[in-house]
């Protein structure tokens, strides 16, 4: 009987090759063994074998002496094959889940919640549990590649993909789909847009100017990460990025140095001014003005009242917009204590509040009303912006955080829709005490333009959120800075003395320039500075009598001096003006500071690592600028820089720095 059997295996056709089976086998195997993280053998939860059970079987089995006789153990042949089979297919790495019930992976709980309410049905997003400090620290960016956003799930071809946000082993690891007949690997680019309709604002690079006939430099501080992540975003897709994404002061600032802060909050930052040598031009210098916020203690922190006003229009369903959005302030609730009070605001067609405000101690609530909203409609933005103010309002917290929190691709095209019309409505919104956080999603219809506008005239900040890292990072391990504002309409003012300085340029802040007027006037609006936030601004100066002088010497421009004091301070470099207003307060107060040769290092070694890191990030946002200043800079230099002063990098994020320098260093190379 069992020779019969055997027989009609050995004749049995093999079946045709079937593609779905093949890919619900892939991707079963690639959701199931990680080599760099996998701790049991064979990608297993289970720390033994997959096949561990079977070999203790037909080794009991075989051990007894009557079933030695081959013919008697080619009868079980059979039965132990489809057994084991069976505990492969079933309990195995390539056991076919239905479910979509939460599963625990990795040490966290990862829910696939299907989107509904409008929604595509075809569109996933998975909820994961915050990484902890310690995991990110693990972050391993072995790749600079990387689709967009982590834990989400895109439809291509009927089918579904999973979409592995982040080049790095730990995303692969946390957020990794649970296996479905459906899902099948992704590359790790997600291709753009096949029409990309992003509007950003246009802004020509500063010029270098002449200290003789513009001594004085002013312009409002800018705390704003966004470009960074959308030019990150960009260059992980195989593109370098339009010079106009790129603003070097939001390059510069995305990192966080250990500038020296204040001792208290009645002086709510203190100022670091440092010259040192310019790494891309022998003849000139850095001007380096560090400044770092006071740092709320934990316990300290005030009660938040904040509104999450999120943009559910049509052009927000695709996994790296709603779906990630989702997910990105589930992360910020669960940090929130049971004393904070939020609500959510939606605008599509029209506006609607979802949740009235609620207590943070009722989280259930509040993550229940996140996971039921779905994409559909056209945007009526400015009707969403006002019903999100009115409860802000009506839940105002004197001396704590009143905040409404913008989600959107930045796409406003009902009610009013200019980016003048929104500036009116958020700059007299800005006087109620509420201030306005714009977090960007997705591209292809990414309003760049539009968000810098309300962020910049309503006492805001911007970021873009492009992987659930990237909300990590903002929501919950910068939260403090993001939240809790110190000081609000901080300006710098820096006049230069021509007798020392001939030319100077201030690299970035383009899109903050403020008049010279403007400096002393109280009701110009300007950045703020959050708890912990270090803001970097840099100079490069041409030194009077210095080579590099571009700018030829006025013919009877030189100044007259008519008595024998000669002109005064005569050894400074500059005199640096910082102004702000505490957050409660209406009238400005004044931190004045000269810089003196007593302020500089001879050469660029003698420079901390995070002075000699941000000199390496604002080289590179240059580059991307192509500013002549630094054409001539090779990204090797950059990289070398970098690298050196790359210091403590606990999350991670300069080692990735170091890998967008290579990237581009290798897309610039394929364009020549």
């Amino acid at each position: 009987m069992a020779k019969d059997e055997l027989d009609i295996l050995r004749t049995a056709r093999t079946p045709k090759p079937d593609a779905a089976a093949r890919d619900r086998a892939l991707s079963a195997a690639l959701t199931s063994f990680d080599e760099n993280f996998a701790t049991a053998p064979q990608g297993s939860a289970d720390r033994r074998r997959q096949s561990s059970g079977t070999r203790k079987i037909w080794s009991r089995i075989m051990d007894r002496k009557f079933l030695s006789t081959p013919a008697i153990a080619s009868l079980l042949v059979l039965p132990v094959a489809g057994y084991a089979t069976y505990y492969l297919v079933n309990d195995g790495p390539f056991a076919l889940r239905q479910d979509t019930a939460v599963q625990e992976t990795g040490g966290g709980l990862l829910g696939l919640n299907d989107e509904k309410a409008g929604e595509d049905d075809r569109s996933l997003a998975f909820e994961p549990a915050p990484a902890s400090p310690r995991e990110e620290a693990e972050i391993a960016l072995d790749s600079t590649m990387s689709a967009p956003p982590v834990g989400t799930l895109q439809t291509l071809g009927g089918g579904t993909r999973d979409l592995r946000g982040g080049a790095n082993a730990l995303a692969k690891k946390r957020y990794a789909a649970p296996p479905s007949p459906s899902v099948v690997a992704a590359p790790d680019v997600m291709p753009l847009p096949a029409e990309d309709r992003d509007r950003l604002e246009a802004f020509d690079t500063n010029p270098v100017r002449s200290a003789l006939e513009n001594p004085v430099s002013t312009f409002s501080i800018d705390v704003d990460t966004a470009s960074y992540a959308f030019t990150r975003a960009t260059l992980k897709n195989g593109a370098l990025p339009q010079a106009d994404t790129v603003r070097v002061e939001e390059m510069i600032n995305y990192f966080n140095y250990d500038w020296p802060g204040p001792q208290n909050a009645e002086t709510p930052f203190n100022s670091t001014i440092t010259v040192m040598p310019t790494p891309w031009n022998d003849h000139t210098k850095l001007m380096h003005v560090a400044i770092k916020g006071y740092d709320v203690a934990p316990a300290a922190e005030p009660k938040s009242n904040l509104v999450f006003l999120i943009d559910t229009s049509g052009s927000m369903n695709a996994p790296d917009k709603l779906p990630l959005l989702k997910s990105a302030f589930r992360l910020l609730v669960e940090r929130m204590d049971g004393d904070d009070t939020i609500s959510i605001v939606t605008y599509a067609g029209s506006a609607g509040t979802v949740l009235e405000p609620t207590r943070g101690s009722e989280k259930a609530k509040i993550l229940g009303a996140l996971d039921r909203l779905g994409a559909g409609g056209s945007t009526a933005g400015e009707a969403g912006l006002r019903e999100a103010y009115r409860l802000a309002q009506e839940s105002f917290v004197e001396g704590g955080v009143n905040r409404v929190m913008l989600a959107t691709d930045g796409d406003f095209n009902v009610g009013q829709s200019s980016d003048e019309d929104l500036k009116r409505l958020i700059e007299a919104k800005r006087r109620s005490g509420v201030f306005l956080s714009v977090f960007g999603f997705g591209r292809g219809n990414y309003n760049d333009q539009m968000m810098q506008t309300i962020a910049q005239n309503g006492n805001g900040t911007a970021a873009y959120i492009d992987t659930l890292a990237e909300a990590e990072k903002t929501l919950v391990q910068e939260a403090s800075s993001t939240l809790f504002s110190i000081a609000k309409d901080v300006k710098i003012q820096v006049e230069f003395n021509p007798d020392a300085v001939a030319e100077y340029r201030l690299i970035g802040y383009e899109t903050r320039a403020l008049k010279r007027e403007d400096f002393n006037n109280d009701r110009v609006d300007a950045g703020d500075i959050g708890s912990g936030h270090a803001v970097t601004a840099i100079y490069e100066i041409t030194p009077k009598g210095s080579p590099a002088q571009m700018i030829d010497d006025l013919r009877y421009g030189e100044a007259k001096v008519d008595n024998d004091a000669g002109i005064a301070n005569a050894d400074e470099y500059a005199f640096v003006k910082i102004r702000y207003k505490l957050p409660d307060e209406d009238v400005s107060k004044l931190i004045e500071t000269p810089v003196t040769a007593a302020n500089e290092i001879d050469r660029l070694g003698a420079a901390t690592d995070d002075q000699r890191f941000s000199v390496a990030v604002a080289a590179f946002g240059q580059k991307l600028r192509d500013a002549d200043q630094t054409a001539d800079f090779g990204y090797d230099r950059i990289l070398e820089i970098a690298t050196a002063a790359r210091g403590a990098d606990p999350f991670g994020y300069r080692a990735e720095f170091l890998q967008l320098v290579r990237l581009a260093s290798a897309l610039d190379a394929s364009k020549r």
